[in-house]
């Protein structure tokens, strides 16, 4: 069972604590038990006779046990809160950890949305969990049992009442839970699909605003809104059901026994206490084992939790960052022998026997049409993904067996859509180079071309939204490659990070390139402008060379190569007009 597996990964390490519950549960149950029994004996022995030093005697008593058991409850309650946070911080680790080694098909298998509410409600459902069996599961046994035993001491020809209710109680309570397990189930699902949903909406919201389709969202939003809500509203039905239910079955066994209870006080066989007494010991069986039904509610909806939370801890990654390896033969040097890569799912290969060679310092462009295989291949050299055959090698090493600090520190990588965290702007550079000074980071910026930094009143303290959002498409990127240059590393991979930028800024971003960085850049463009100037240039095509060699030798001889010359000359005649 998945809860067990969890359980029993994360919380022995905390084994102090949970004996501190168990022990400190059964004192304070022990004491629940005794004080229907002190109030028997001060009827039936003081009250009744009159005997007032009896009364306080046992009245005393009862405080004692009262206090006492009040302590142990506290104590229990805080071991087992504490057990639970501490477990649920370990599991929030974990998850986090092992997200942040997944591969990008590994989260796509996941979804963002998926791996966020596994971390947060999923977690969650498990930590309440594990506090509500520390505070009610360790006592619903002790008390329903410790309740029986008692009950049956003071009147056993009034047990049969006992039998009959719990039987009852048990029936009704196991139907209703029977009917919550698959519900719990659904709510988690629709839970995942409406933050998938709302999670889109807000990353493209200014899309939803250029095409007018706010009504559309609304509605979708509202589907999956009202699918939660229906997968509430069942459980909540069941709780509504069962409630009113268990109040009846209580009320009914209380007038039982008071009724036939009664005839044995008037028989002179029982007494007024030992009534009452057994009166307490019944409400607290049907308390226990209305605790215990409770928490067989909570189990269905925590293992679901804990299931798609070890889905994510325990799935393998596609990608094994185990390379210890910290020697490159060669630096700056990119080496791909054979390279094949199929996306997960696909029946075709996205790249087909490559085999490419970048000298160090060298810079070689990659152009093709769209889904020809460029974006891919870039994200091969800086293992965003593993190929599927061949080998990449980074500085006469193969990628696989460098040691990840090792491979992070030789690459910087710009992505084709950039995104930067809240914070200043130096925190963004700092993120590659946590140790860049001022005047490093400024020659960053200025050969990425981001002067504008200097115009703003806080300079690079100026702050950042999530993702970026108060700067233009443009600024972004050359802040993104801003904090790829500020590492230093030996190669560079742009993934086309210069299409929002205009051709003057490409141009000049080119020539500070050329002039500030010695590195290997491996540079994805769109633009044939863009990779004119470079060392070589791979014309891919279907997942496969169709060329290498310079701009000149191409535009003569590569047909692939000319086609695209010609579209863009095209292309911009026709904006020309």
């Amino acid at each position: 069972m998945p809860l067990l597996a969890l359980l029993n990964r994360y919380l022995l390490d905390y084994r102090g604590l949970l004996l501190g519950v168990v022990v400190f549960q059964a004192l304070q149950s022990f004491g629940l038990l005794l004080i229907p029994t002190l109030n028997a004996r001060m009827i039936d022995e003081g009250v009744a006779r009159g005997d007032v030093p009896t009364v306080w005697a046992y009245g005393g008593w009862m405080v004692v046990v009262a206090v006492l058991q009040l302590g142990c409850n506290g104590i229990a309650i805080y071991c087992g809160a504490k057990c639970a946070m501490s477990a649920a911080r370990d599991l929030r680790r974990d998850v986090f950890h092992h997200v942040v080694d997944m591969g990008h098909q590994d989260v796509s298998r996941f979804s963002a949305a998926g791996l966020i509410t596994r971390n947060t409600n999923d977690i969650r459902q498990v930590q309440q969990f594990i506090v509500l069996s520390a505070t009610m599961l360790v006592m619903a046994p002790l008390m329903a049992l410790g309740g029986i035993v008692m009950a049956l001491a003071e009147s056993f020809r009034l047990s049969w009442i006992v039998v009959v209710t719990v039987v009852v109680l048990g029936v009704v309570m196991a139907f209703i839970v029977s009917r919550m397990v698959p519900s719990f189930a659904v709510m988690q699902e629709r839970i995942d699909a409406l933050n998938s949903v709302t999670r889109q909406q807000l990353t493209g919201i200014r899309v939803i605003r250029a095409f007018v389709r706010e009504p559309a969202e609304a509605q979708r939003f509202g589907e999956a809104n009202l699918a939660v809500t229906d997968a509430n509203l069942r459980v909540g039905r069941l709780f509504a059901l069962m409630f009113p239910l268990v109040m009846f079955i209580i009320g009914a066994a209380s007038a039982a026994v008071v009724w036939f209870g009664a005839f044995e006080v008037q028989g002179g066989m029982l007494g007024v206490g030992t009534l009452m007494a057994f009166i307490q010991y019944l409400l607290m069986i049907l308390m226990g084992v209305m605790i215990a039904s409770f928490m067989a509610m909570m189990i269905p909806r925590a293992a679901v939790s804990a299931g798609r939370i070890l889905d994510v801890v325990d799935s393998p990654v596609t990608i094994d960052f185990s390379g210890t390896r910290t020697d490159t033969p060669a630096p700056g040097e990119v080496e791909l022998s054979g390279v094949e890569y199929r996306y997960p799912g696909a029946e075709e290969t996205v790249l087909s026997g490559i085999d490419v060679r970048v000298p160090a310092g060298s810079t070689l462009a990659i152009v093709g049409a769209t889904g020809s295989g460029k974006t891919t291949l870039a994200s091969l050299v800086v293992r965003l993904i593993d190929a599927d055959a061949g080998t990449v090698r980074i500085g006469g090493t193969d990628i696989r067996a460098l040691a990840p600090a090792v491979l992070h520190a030789q690459t910087g990588f710009v992505p084709q859509q950039a995104y930067l965290f809240s914070g200043t702007i130096a925190d963004t550079l700092r993120f590659a180079a946590p140790g860049a000074s001022e005047e490093e980071m400024w020659a960053a910026l200025d050969t990425a071309q981001a002067d504008f930094v200097r115009e703003l009143p806080e300079g690079l303290d100026h702050e950042l939204t999530q993702g970026g959002t108060n700067l233009s498409g443009g600024q972004r990127q050359r802040i993104a490659i801003a904090r790829a240059l500020v590492g230093r590393p030996r190669i560079l991979v742009f993934d086309d990070s210069f299409s929002a930028l205009d051709t003057a800024t490409d141009k000049a971003l080119r020539a500070a390139l050329a002039r500030d960085v010695d590195a290997t850049m491996i540079i994805v463009a769109q633009r044939i402008a863009t990779a004119r100037d470079a060392d070589a240039i791979l014309v891919l095509d279907e997942g496969r060379i169709v060329g290498l060699g310079t701009h000149d030798e191409l535009a003569e001889s590569n047909p692939v190569y000319r086609e695209i010359i010609d579209s863009q000359a095209a292309a911009a005649t026709g904006e020309g007009v």
